[in-house]
């Protein structure tokens, strides 16, 4: 089958592997804009492009097909697609696209929708503390994440498992649905399914004001907020009024405590408790420091029982 890919992170990379292993004949491949990138903020290729370009597959960057549909839709025209797939792309597609392919344009979606449209749907299955993510293949339509289902495999979340490593499980998971996807379509065995719209919810973009850890709430959510978090923005607090950036922690207790929220009550494991409950920070990154564990970090800097965790500086 012909198709054109439309893709950015990481997460799309193994759905493209997955097509191209197939036997499909990928005619290009869309993704965003090259970006700056790091400390030096030095211009960057997508993951998607830095694969395609390694397999010497056309790329091309729009800033908007929205807005640059009198330069695009030509390509597309010419190409003639039979679908185009699209996994974590992060534009929206005008309605003259999505009507141009014969099995027109199926997305890997990173939630069982109707639950979580939008662009992060992993992240606020962790931060939510959900027992099940899952991944939605779907037809796609104007709407945002809003046309009809066509297949869905449910993955339950892992204990203490954080944000980025399920979006790298359900990236394969995602890939190997949409080859069943594909086959199912041109056998003519998969109806596609309306969504219910009273049981759609919404997964916003993670934002920088989202990473401060609020010590008062109980242990749970904070455990849910450091693991959803994390590896980007990532959570962070304050020790001694330095930020300190929490990659991982455990669930230690659920019920009340003597001590006040973000006070340090074990100083050689760095449990902390909360408005109920305590977490157990185990992997960190002080201020000017590199990420590490816990255990490592208590070597080189020990931490003061009863020495308080602030929100902000």
């Amino acid at each position: 089958m012909n198709i054109v890919f439309m893709g950015t992170p990481t997460f799309a990379i193994p759905s493209l592997e997955a097509l191209i292993q197939n036997g499909h004949n990928i005619q290009a491949v869309f993704t965003q804009t090259d970006k700056p990138k790091g400390r030096g903020n030095k211009i960057a290729f997508s993951p998607v492009k830095e694969y395609a370009l390694a397999h010497i597959i056309p790329v091309y960057q729009p800033n908007s097909l929205k807005k640059e549909t009198e330069t695009y839709l030509p390509i597309l025209e010419d190409l003639s697609p039979d679908m185009i797939v699209v996994a974590a792309y992060g534009k929206i597609l005008p309605v003259e696209i999505l009507e141009l392919p014969k099995y027109g344009c199926i997305n890997v979606h990173g939630s069982l929708l109707p639950k979580y449209r939008g662009a992060a749907p992993i992240q606020w299955t962790v931060l939510n503390g959900d027992e099940f993510g899952g991944i939605t293949t779907m037809q796609m339509a104007e709407g945002l994440d809003t046309g009809d289902m066509l297949m869905s495999e449910k993955v339950a979340v892992k204990e203490n498992e954080t944000a980025s490593e399920l979006y790298d499980r359900l990236s394969y998971v995602g890939a190997s649905l949409l080859i069943k996807t594909i086959d199912g379509l041109v056998a003519g065995e998969i109806t596609p399914v309306k969504q219910n719209e009273s049981e759609a919810s919404y997964a916003p973009m993670l934002t920088k004001d989202m990473c401060a850890i609020d010590f008062s709430l109980p242990a749970t959510e904070v455990h849910h907020k450091i693991l959803g978090l994390s590896d980007s923005p990532g959570a962070c607090c304050y020790l001694d009024g330095k930020r300190l950036k929490v990659y991982r922690s455990v669930l230690v207790s659920e019920g009340n405590t003597d001590s006040e929220p973000g006070v340090i009550i074990n100083e050689h494991d760095f449990t902390v408790s909360c408005g109920e409950g305590t977490v157990r920070f185990t992997e960190i990154q002080a201020e000017g420091s590199k990420r590490m564990s816990v255990s490592d970090y208590l070597r080189g800097k020990p931490v003061r029982k009863g020495t308080r965790l602030t929100s902000a500086q």
